[in-house]
């Protein structure tokens, strides 16, 4: 399917796409043609950042799929048999994991052929993510689902139709372990009456308790939201979704490789979904985490650093050669501060003076405007 034909069909449901690149492929088989279909380039040389918008994103290069490459036979009949799989899910309206897919499809070709159409995952995910960049759709859309991971808090209402059934949550009243991000957050469910003046995302699920029960999100009027680690695909798109709303996205993170990496693959998006990255990254969102210069206005700080190890000095390295981070003056001192004293600052660490500190460093800093772009 030409790039160009994609775009005129993104809005189209995704049943109706499958069948159009079925159909693509059959014309071909009949008029005794190699059939083959493209898909966007993933290549690392094709993966770009869009400076005017602000994230990851491929460019226009095109990568073909041809059923008589020797090298391409297999894949293709695999995307083949995931396509036609995920046209099946929709029709019944039924969903499954990216790993219930694979077994599904995890069977021998034939009785005397020894050979299984799929071994291992491994060889199933990367062609779901062909079909998603050739037709121009998301995996939720083709009912798969993945691992939820993420929660929140938060003034707002969930009207979630799950099966026959269309459910209404209050988000404000889900106590102690708050509401849980699904795998898809767009396909019969809506986000109404949503009431906070901003979002604010912690990285660790135990800081975000630490919150919870101090009631932060009610007393700052704010969606407070966890990933619980790195952010899943829908944890993503839901902060996209938010900032759509008008919503500031504030993301509060520890100061090491880790918090670093998770705060930029929701600010541009991540290199390997560069072909959705309009869709989850969140380029207007700042870093509320701690940082080095904390260390300055925070004297109890001194004593709570931690040696910084190899990881989070190459890191560091990295991010200052990434162009869609040294192009932020604030960035590039934070991480040379980091190579040269050769320590990080854990989130955890701001429990120290008291367990309700952290709600007061927060409020402290987005009233300053003191983060990182």
């Amino acid at each position: 399917m030409a790039k160009d034909d994609k775009k005129e069909k993104n809005d189209s449901k995704p049943e109706k796409l499958i069948e159009e690149f079925g159909v693509e492929i059959a014309r071909d088989v009949k008029a005794q043609k190699p059939p083959k279909f493209k898909t966007v380039a993933r290549t690392r040389s094709n993966i770009i950042f869009d400076e005017k918008k602000g994230f990851l994103t491929v460019g226009r290069n095109m990568e073909e799929r041809a059923f008589l490459n020797i090298a391409q036979t297999k894949r293709f009949m695999q995307t083949v048999a995931i396509a036609t799989k995920c046209h099946k899910f929709i029709k019944e309206n039924l969903h499954t994991s990216i790993r219930g897919l694979f077994y599904q499809l995890k069977y021998a070709l034939g009785e005397d052929i020894d050979e299984n159409i799929f071994n291992e995952q491994s060889e199933s995910n990367p062609l779901i993510e062909d079909i998603e960049a050739s037709l121009g759709v998301r995996r939720e859309d083709l009912n798969l689902n993945a691992t939820r991971r993420g929660v929140l808090a938060g003034n707002m209402k969930v009207m979630d139709t799950f099966g026959n059934e269309r459910i209404e949550i209050d988000t404000s009243k889900m106590g102690r372990s708050g509401w849980a991000i699904p795998s898809d957050v767009d396909n019969d469910i809506k986000f109404v009456d949503v009431k906070a003046k901003y979002v604010l995302v912690v990285e660790k699920d135990a800081i975000w308790q630490r919150l919870n029960e101090d009631g932060f999100w009610k007393k700052e009027n704010c969606i407070l939201l966890s990933p619980q680690g790195q952010a899943t695909r829908g944890t993503r798109r839901i902060i996209r979704k938010f900032a759509d709303m008008g919503l500031p996205v504030y993301v509060f993170n520890d100061g090491d490789a880790w918090g670093w990496y998770i705060y930029w693959t929701i600010k541009t998006g991540s290199i390997n979904l560069a072909y959705i990255g309009g869709d989850i990254a969140t380029p207007e969102a700042k870093f509320l985490g701690i940082t080095m210069a904390d260390l300055e206005k925070y004297e109890f700080l001194k004593k709570m650093t931690l040696k910084a190890n190899e990881v989070d000095l190459k890191r560091a390295q990295e991010m200052l050669d990434y162009p869609w981070i040294n192009r932020h003056k604030e960035w590039v001192g934070e991480l040379k501060q980091v190579l040269k004293l050769k320590q990080k600052l854990e989130q955890d660490t701001l429990q120290g003076p008291r367990l309700t500190f952290v709600g007061d460093y927060i409020r402290e800093k987005i009233k300053e405007k003191n983060w990182l772009p």
